[in-house]
């Protein structure tokens, strides 16, 4: 898996070189694009949590699989409804949670130090994701925050000086959780965090997401559920979209349905960065909240 994570973070790398200075002569973000990427293969990543909540559930002596689609969208719902509610509180804390999710999963080796401290590096590692579009494109990426009515990073607090220094943190937390690992992992923790830098020099905000969400986070995840089906990457990857197509094609309905109420009120583009943006908060917390059980269940077994 580490020869296979490395030569895809080589591919990536190479992929940010080459699309961000060809984008400068669109000089376009097509948005929609980047809608239906992050539906199909986004979302795709996440799709297999329903066999994960099954063997949880088994694990505490549960059978039904109502059970878990019941809490997981009471959860996504939940969010949904304190997002309306208090958009700055529940945002805010999708960013830190993202961040640390986005650390984590995408450091592909085992990493545990004391308490907090392998969860601090993390979180300082994921951190680059949102920090690095408001350090290059802090205007634009400022103005699709208000449009969720997020105005945190507002405050002068939040000014160059603090995203550099988070920048840098997030660097040397790469360098330091690969510390002792061998060339191949240290490069790729690298290359990870020169291509979100490239992507968020050149792209706008929202595209430069869609590319590390999809093809970096995304794929990377998708890879390791496949290994985890079958050891064969073929069959493994036939069983993974057999599994995967059911539940990606419902929550891309429900997007697409909630795109075409909110395109009543809002501006076309304004209802797809909520869509996004408040569709991946209410899958993201059930998400990482199944990924933490699991963990924990494994340890104690």
């Amino acid at each position: 898996m580490n020869s296979i994570n490395f030569k895809h973070s080589i591919i990536f790398f190479n992929l940010c070189i080459f699309i961000s200075p060809f984008y400068l002569m669109l000089n376009y973000e097509p948005i929609i694009l980047c809608l239906f990427i992050i539906l199909i293969i986004g979302i795709s990543h996440g799709s297999l949590d329903d066999i994960k909540g099954g063997k949880l559930l088994k694990s505490f002596g549960y059978k039904s699989g109502f059970l878990f689609y019941s809490v997981y969208l009471i959860i996504s719902l939940l969010i949904i409804i304190l997002w309306l509610i208090l958009p700055n509180t529940i945002l805010l804390l999708f960013l830190i949670v993202a961040a640390y999710h986005f650390g984590k999963e995408d450091t592909v080796f085992p990493f545990k130090r004391k308490f907090m401290v392998s969860e601090s590096l993390f979180f300082l590692k994921g951190s680059s994701v949102i920090i690095a579009p408001l350090f290059f494109q802090r205007d634009a990426t400022n103005a699709i925050f208000k449009t969720l009515n997020f105005y945190v990073f507002d405050s002068s607090i939040f000014n160059n000086q603090f995203l550099i220094t988070f920048l840098c943190l997030s660097f040397l937390s790469s360098i330091y959780i690969s510390n002792k690992k061998n060339a191949e992992l240290k490069a790729l923790m690298i290359m990870d965090f020169l291509s979100l830098i490239i992507l968020n020099f050149f792209l706008t905000p929202v595209l430069a997401f869609t590319f590390y969400f999809c093809f970096l986070h995304s794929i990377r995840h998708s890879i390791s559920l496949i290994f985890e089906l079958d050891r064969s990457f073929k069959a493994g990857f036939k069983k993974f979209v057999s599994k995967a197509i059911p539940l990606t094609l419902v929550t891309g309905i429900i997007f697409l349905i909630a795109i075409y109420f909110l395109n009543n009120f809002y501006r076309f583009d304004e209802a797809i960065y909520k869509v996004i943006f408040i569709g991946l908060a209410s899958l993201t917390f059930p998400h990482i909240l199944l990924e933490y059980l699991l963990e924990k269940n494994e340890k104690k077994t």
